[in-house]
């Protein structure tokens, strides 16, 4: 294992951390147990498989003192000679609530002067079920690398052969006074491309209104729940207004949204969050594993609209809008602007970007893919996984979306403090199910 420099995006969320707002990602994964002793066999099983996986084993050290003085003010994923999966993977005592354990863990800040990541087995009290939290550091993964990962030390899956990825050329670090031309046409474009974004940052946040509850002032508690819904619902509801299933999931997360506002009195009328919908630039086959490969696009939930069809409409519209434009522009584009900024300005400026996301987006709604075929762990089947995303400073409520096996499973987390009703909020996203259902006529 070798040296690996951090991407401008990966160093950009590495400094961006606080202690109130660690950037890591987390999966709560939800098994059947075979026996009551099977999230002990679970832990052991990780402990071991992750002793062998070299991804799992690289710990983030600045630049400079590796002697790679080109990346001053930069980081590199290093092999971390004093490795041991033991400080990773823990046991804890036997629960009766996954959610409230995964939302405690979750507000733990990652060990920075070891490799980004943890797994936290969770017994059940009943002895017939286990939870794993996975939790792994932005700059070590993005939603699908992170998949990878705890891919490896999950059971073995049996999955199609993969060509292998074309050998890539080896980098100067002078150009090629040949593509000099196709150079310099890239960067004019790229100055224009950065300019159309910033100009579309500086217009979404005119003459909106989001909510307090969505922008409180941050606690650096964690709380987190989560929702199963029946893919076939959500079909039913596509099938019937046009659109996808992903313009269905987020129209959903819009109308639990007005519902929760006007449950718990701080009212819907005329609140529009921004809502950030992370696109992945990722080509899975053939992408290097490493690094973050993140655009976004940026919607605005029509929450204050009564009708549900109504805002599924202007979900499915805003989203269309967005894909014709394509992820490299747009203010949802902002986070490709990172690969421009030079690794001292992403050391210096971290705690400015972290501060300034407030005025980007107002929540973040992320879906993450999942394999179709069953995951297990030590012959344990999954049943549940609820993805949760980061917290960023200003932001209270962050929504992640992964589909497995038929079922939709919305992860919330949320500012404990800023959102103590966070089971309000969850059984809000089963009553727009049923609500949209029931306005397409089921």
């Amino acid at each position: 294992m070798t040296s690996d420099l951090l991407a401008p995006l990966d160093l950009a969320f590495w400094n961006m951390e606080t202690a109130e707002h660690p950037m890591h990602l987390g999966a709560l994964g939800v098994f059947t147990a075979h026996s009551p002793t099977a999230g002990a066999h679970a832990a052991d099983l990780l402990a071991v498989r992750a002793a062998a996986v070299p991804g799992l084993r690289m710990r983030i050290r600045d630049a400079w003192p590796l002697g790679l003085p080109y990346a001053f003010g930069g980081a590199a994923r290093v092999p971390d000679p004093d490795f041991d999966p033991l400080r990773h993977v823990l046991l804890h005592a036997p629960t009766s609530d996954f959610h409230t354990e995964a939302g405690r863990l979750m507000q733990r800040p990652l060990d920075r002067d070891r490799p980004p990541w943890e797994a936290h087995v969770l017994p059940g009290e009943d002895g017939v079920s286990f939870a794993v939290l996975f939790k792994f550091h932005h700059a070590l993964a993005d939603g699908l690398r992170a998949l990878t990962l705890a891919a490896a030390v999950l059971d073995p899956m049996d999955l199609p052969e993969r060509r292998p990825r074309p050998e890539e050329p080896a980098k100067s670090l002078l150009p090629d006074v040949r593509k000099l031309p196709g150079l310099v046409r890239g960067a004019v474009s790229d100055l224009g491309r950065a300019l159309d974004i910033g100009a579309c940052v500086a217009l979404s946040s005119v003459a909106v209104r989001s909510s307090q509850a969505l922008t409180a002032e941050p606690s650096g508690t964690r709380r987190t729940a989560g929702v199963v819904v029946d893919l076939d619902d959500v079909h039913h509801v596509r099938k019937s207004r046009g659109g996808t299933v992903n313009d269905v999931l987020i129209a959903v997360v819009a109308g639990a949204l007005r519902r929760w506002l006007d449950e718990r009195g701080d009212g819907s009328a005329g609140v529009a969050p921004r809502a950030l919908i992370p696109v992945s630039k990722r080509r899975p086959r053939t992408a290097h594993p490493q690094g973050n490969r993140l655009s976004g696009y940026l919607i605005r939930l029509p929450v204050c609209d009564p009708d549900p069809l109504g805002r599924l409409d202007t979900v499915r519209r805003a989203m269309d809008r967005n894909k014709d434009a394509g992820s490299n522009r747009g203010a949802g584009a902002v986070a490709l602007l990172a690969d421009h900024v030079p690794a001292l300005g992403h050391r210096l400026g971290g705690p400015l970007v972290s501060q300034g996301a407030r005025l980007w987006f107002d929540i973040l709604v992320t879906s993450v893919p999942l394999p179709s075929i069953g995951l297990k762990l030590g012959g344990n089947p999954v049943t549940e996984v609820y993805p949760f995303a980061p917290l960023a400073r200003g932001q209270s409520l962050a929504v992640a979306i992964s589909t497995y096996r038929g079922q939709v499973h919305y992860g919330l987390v949320a500012d404990a403090e800023a959102v103590p009703d966070l089971d309000l909020l969850a059984r809000s996203l089963s009553e727009e199910v049923a609500g949209l259902l029931s306005a397409c006529g089921s």
